[in-house]
């Protein structure tokens, strides 16, 4: 229900600006003729728009209901409603994600993607750990020791491979001289591929610093991408606490594989009689299209080194087992058209990313006059680093012990931020307790902060700024604010108004009808000897259901029986034959396909239609008064605000 009010006439709402033909009003209020187009032409769902003048009119009579139940919600101030608030405030949010950033850095930055894509890097990298949380003193200590490294290799005094082997912390690489293998773009951070893309054959970048620490790499080689290719394999595991045995065996049975390919076996054939594979198995082996970095180094290069659909590989051992490939296609890079919505969802959810953010919030700090006041920063920062470093309140601090000190550390928009509003949020992020270096923590707390600080600022200044986001906006507001107001109205009021509902049953309630049926119990017997002793047991004068239902149901047995009662229609009930059916009586038994048994002991019989209770009709009652409530309060609406159409400017519209 209330998705349909959300998406139905809400999709479409949008704010004319500037002049504008008024097609029609609704009392006082004037709506566009664009603006009601807009709104047509959008909830024609992708379909050809009817222009025809009963097509228009319906929808006209549609949506001037709709303005003016929106008009009614915002008289009533229901967006002051707590629920609500909270409801728009997290749309805003996930809305704002997408419109806090700088559009043309990103564009630029979808097309570096591409570009480098057709273009893979042969790297070798020195790792030296210097992650964000590291003691300045030790991130000092990280890169001095990069930079020596850098030094030696830059003047010819040490080579790279040798170095990587010996002084590397990237305990994937080290081992091979630092060899990374080949990457292309959106494969490793950004400022790896930075550093990679930057660099010419045989050269070393300078040292550079990630998330994980410094750098510096070797290119090694560059070579055009090879695009994707798909292929099929049969997978023979190998055995690797069995040493060169298992080695051994799992060959022996590749060479089973080939003999049987030769022999005229299918590869689809052979994937199903020795592939160990379970995923790919299922698709006679065929695993979807992948680029360089996904599988290992020899699996890829046997990939790529088939020329043409059909041919099968020679076998490649991997730490996966034996492959033996065969080509099913290879596929180019696309164009960039093709491919630039991808690789731009691809950006934004990637570190480079953050590039466009940044650049974005330095434009609205500077528009909206940002200003710091380093002092006043630094006197927190002192104060925190006075706090404990030994015993049980080591970096425990209170935000009240900061009350005094309210001098602004930034200002935005006209507004400070104060020393104790940062201290609030720093110890609601670190729940009262700075652990690790007090200055360096504090530092990545106050980036933090300020970046919170713009983003709340702009997701509540988008609306005056962006059209688009506030077009959004108002569809959401509006939808919520209707959903909230039929359910006052219409909805929650139909099942509350309990005086209500009774008189429009009792008004209404020849229409709540039962076909000609039985009331009673309706039993089902697991099988022939609970059937009897069930009927031995109901033959007992007073019995009751649940009598039967503890003497047969048993822990041995739980479901030997299980019993059904109420008011049952012949039109529906086919288990036992209407004729059966006898007033204060059991019926025969019934055998189930299943082998089970039905019999019906029924309290009541009726051969005529019998009116329902208010309890038995509910959902039916509930249903049409609500449909009640609504035409009623549709009509006071059009009375309060009568709606005047300008022919002269509706026939513009019919075609």
């Amino acid at each position: 229900m209330r998705k349909l009010v959300l998406t139905c006439f809400a999709s479409g709402l949008l704010i004319s600006s500037g002049f504008a033909q008024t097609l029609f009003t609704y009392g006082s209020n004037p709506v566009s003729k664009q603006e009601f187009l807009r709104v047509y032409e959008k909830n024609s769902l992708n379909k050809k728009t009817d222009y025809s003048e009963p097509a228009l009119r319906e929808y006209l009579d549609l949506y001037s209901l709709f303005r003016m139940k929106v008009k009614e919600a915002e008289l009533q101030q229901l967006d002051t409603l707590p629920n609500i608030q909270r409801e728009l405030d997290n749309y805003r949010k996930q809305l704002a994600k997408n419109y806090l950033t700088d559009e043309e850095v990103t564009n630029k930055l979808v097309r570096e993607a591409y570009d480098r894509s057709k273009e893979e890097i042969h790297v070798a990298h020195i790792l030296i750990m210097a992650p964000p949380s590291m003691a300045p003193a030790d991130t000092l200590i990280a890169y001095r020791k990069i930079d020596s490294l850098y030094n030696l290799i830059a003047k010819k005094k040490g080579d790279f491979a040798a170095l990587a082997k010996q002084f590397s912390e990237d305990r994937g690489t080290k081992d091979n001289g630092g060899d990374v293998g080949y990457i292309t773009a959106l494969q490793t951070i950004y400022p790896f591929e930075n550093a990679a893309y930057g660099t010419p054959v045989g050269k070393v970048s300078t040292p550079f610093r990630t998330q994980f620490g410094y750098h510096i790499i070797k290119v090694l080689d560059r070579r055009p991408a090879r695009g994707e290719v798909q292929v099929a394999q049969i997978r023979i595991d190998i055995a690797k606490a069995k040493g060169e045995a298992g080695v051994a065996a799992a060959h022996k049975r590749m060479d089973s594989v080939q003999t049987s390919l030769k022999g005229g076996m299918s590869f689809e054939d052979a994937v199903k009689k020795y592939s160990d594979d379970k995923f790919s198995n299922a698709e006679g082996g065929v695993m979807a299209p992948f680029g360089i970095g996904r599988y290992p180094v020899a699996f890829e290069n046997a990939a790529f080194a088939l020329k043409n659909p059909g041919d099968l590989s020679q076998p490649v051992q991997t730490e996966y087992g034996l492959h033996l490939l065969k080509l099913i296609q290879k596929i180019p890079i696309k164009p960039y058209d093709s491919v630039a919505s991808t690789l731009k969802r691809k950006v934004e959810n990637d570190s480079r990313a953050q590039s466009a953010h940044d650049i974005f919030f330095q434009k609205v700090k500077e528009k909206n006059g940002f200003k710091e006041y380093p002092a006043n920063y630094d006197a927190v920062v002192k104060k925190m680093e006075s706090l404990p470093d030994t015993g049980k309140a080591v970096g425990m601090f209170k935000s009240t012990d900061f009350n005094n000190m309210t001098q602004p550390v930034f200002t935005l928009g006209g507004k400070n931020y104060s020393q104790i509003d940062f201290v609030k949020f720093a110890e609601t992020l670190t729940r009262g307790q700075l652990r690790g270096p007090k200055a360096a923590v504090m530092h990545d707390i106050y980036n933090m902060y300020v970046s919170r600080v713009v983003n709340d600022f702009e997701e509540h200044h988008l609306v005056d700024e962006n059209p688009d986001f506030k077009n959004l906006m108002d569809e959401y507001t509006n939808g919520i604010l209707l959903f909230e107001l039929m359910d006052r109205n219409v909805w929650g009021k139909a099942s509350r108004d309990t005086v209500g509902l009774k008189n429009f049953y009792e008004t209404n309630k020849t229409k709540y009808q039962w076909d000609p049926g039985f009331t009673g119990a309706v039993y089902h017997f697991k099988d022939e000897a609970s059937m009897n002793a069930g009927l031995k047991a109901l033959a007992k004068k007073g019995v009751k259901e649940e009598d039967v239902m503890k003497q047969l149901n048993t822990e041995a047995k739980p479901d030997a029986v299980s019993v059904q009662r109420g008011h049952f229609e012949f039109s529906r009930f086919k288990d036992v034959p209407e004729a059966s059916v006898v007033k204060g009586k059991l019926s025969a038994p019934v055998k189930n396909a299943d082998g089970s048994y039905t019999v019906v002991k029924a309290d009541d019989v009726f051969t005529t239609k019998t009116t329902k209770s208010l309890d038995d009709a509910r959902g039916y009652v509930v249903a049409e008064y609500q449909d009640y409530l609504e035409k009623q309060w549709n009509a006071q609406l059009r009375t309060k605000y009568p709606v005047k159409v300008d022919e002269p400017v509706f026939k513009t519209m019919v075609k």
